[in-house]
């Protein structure tokens, strides 16, 4: 058996190895804390896109509570929309 033939159905699947909690944090269940292939799949579920999804609450969280300012947020969310559209294009060329 190959490696990736060895991971579970939920391998780097972001919802379910890092899913948002009740106060709307993410955070990693129980479960996956036992995982053999925890920091592999985390780091993939990451880089899969999900990462971007990440860095905009954490855009979100950061204006909420004052941290920053409306333009930089703007710009953050304008850095982050742009490299959505990158990783998009790409995909769409493999």
């Amino acid at each position: 058996m190959t490696e990736s033939q060895k991971r579970p159905e939920c391998f780097g699947v972001l919802e379910l190895v890092f899913p948002l909690s009740e106060n709307g944090l993410r955070q990693t269940p129980e479960v996956c804390m036992a995982c053999g292939h925890k920091t592999a799949c985390l780091k993939t579920a990451i880089e899969q896109g999900g990462g971007l999804r990440v860095e905009d609450e954490k855009v979100d969280r950061a204006y909420q509570s004052g941290k920053i300012g409306f333009f930089e947020r703007w710009a953050r969310k304008k850095s982050l929309h742009s490299r959505k559209q990158k990783n998009n294009a790409r995909d769409k060329k493999s």
